[in-house]
């Protein structure tokens, strides 16, 4: 993602466009598969833990990063929703129990939840458990 599209995306969810931020953006943008807070760090070395965690608490709060609790600890990954009011794009994830590594289903939907009366919704989170494709694919099986 180039830097002016980061900007972009930014903006369109109401956050002020930093460099700090624009860095974070195309990092998570690059990324293949949802990040950890580490990961993330370990990417990015010109920025420290507490600057990324703070932009990623700002990313979460206008909808641009999706929070996912993961077997492995909180992952982040960019959200492709337009609005910056709510995610429009919710998906499920999979945990491969052999390379521990979580990965979006993307284009599946998630089951409806009808939560009781009384109760109010903040987010949805779905991890599926298995092994992956390409662990399925090694022959050391």
């Amino acid at each position: 993602m180039s830097e002016e599209k980061s900007t972009q995306l930014l903006e369109q969810h109401h956050i002020k466009p930093t460099a700090n931020r624009i860095v974070i953006a195309k990092a998570l943008a690059a990324a293949s598969r949802p990040l950890s807070l580490t990961e993330l760090e370990q990417k990015i070395l010109t920025i420290d833990k507490s600057n990324i965690f703070r932009a990623l608490n700002i990313f979460k709060e206008n909808h641009l990063v999706h929070v996912i609790d993961s077997v492995e600890g909180t992952k982040y990954e960019l959200c492709h929703s337009h609005h910056p009011m709510h995610d429009e794009d919710l998906h499920p994830h999979f945990y491969c129990e052999r390379c521990q590594q979580t990965y979006c289903l993307d284009n599946m939907p998630l089951p409806r939840v009808d939560i009781p009366k009384g109760y109010t919704m903040h987010s949805i989170n779905m991890i599926v458990k298995g092994i992956c494709p390409e662990c399925q694919s090694r022959k050391d099986n």
